[in-house]
């Protein structure tokens, strides 16, 4: 069953080329290592970035008119559940995964956390941190000057960027080793084709009659 949208897939990929790209070209900025040089470095970490922006802008219009964003609302319901499956039962390859996925609801538990903080503590910190890591010769105009210094930024940046990263690697692990078969996920991603469990409350599901709208 189609599960996710080619937009869906798109910004999905597009969000992590981009990102993968910022991380790379961002560390050795931050001098960890030197491949592309400082300068180009910065300058892919800067279109990257202004990408990333205008792809976030269409991406919440999106979830916004299309109301997916109710896809991330967080729930404990289940979750334990969940974190057991993760830590032990996706070494045993007869263990079914917990949780049902529904076409009104895409995510488990613990990934409605993991994109909550994604979104709400990862994601503006490094926006905020980078925009006025990249605006420092405006500083002087709002008064930031002072009060904040650039080592601030600098240092509040790099950590934020070593969340993304923890998120990344973690994404990326169970996306390859929680799926059943392994490639289910990435399958998924690639296709926008899934499994799913039939809500019998999801009033849109293949089969069940739409409701009257005339009586």
């Amino acid at each position: 069953m189609m599960v996710f949208s080619r937009f869906e897939r798109f910004w999905h990929w597009s969000q992590a080329a981009l990102i993968i790209t910022m991380m790379v070209t961002g560390f050795e900025v931050n001098g960890a290592y030197e491949w592309l040089g400082y300068e180009r470095a910065a300058q892919w970490h800067r279109f990257a970035a202004w990408f990333l922006i205008g792809l976030w802008v269409f991406v919440l219009f999106w979830h916004a008119i299309t109301g997916e964003w109710k896809q991330y609302i967080p729930t404990r319901r289940g979750i334990m559940a969940v974190v057991q499956y993760y830590t032990t039962g996706i070494l045993d390859a007869s263990v079914p995964h917990p949780y049902r996925k529904t076409r009104m609801a895409k995510h488990n538990p613990l990934q409605r956390l993991a994109y909550l903080a994604f979104n709400v503590l990862i994601s503006p910190v490094i926006w905020i941190s980078g925009l006025l890591y990249m605006f420092y010769n405006d500083w002087v105009r709002t008064g930031l000057e002072g009060p904040v210094t650039l080592g601030d930024v600098a240092l509040v940046h790099t950590a934020a960027a070593f969340a993304m990263l923890v998120f990344f690697v973690g994404h990326v692990y169970l996306a390859a080793f929680a799926g059943k078969p392994f490639y289910a996920y990435l399958k998924a991603m690639l296709t926008g084709y899934d499994l799913l469990y039939v809500d019998p409350n999801d009033p849109h599901a293949p089969g069940r009659r739409p409701p009257d709208r005339c009586g």
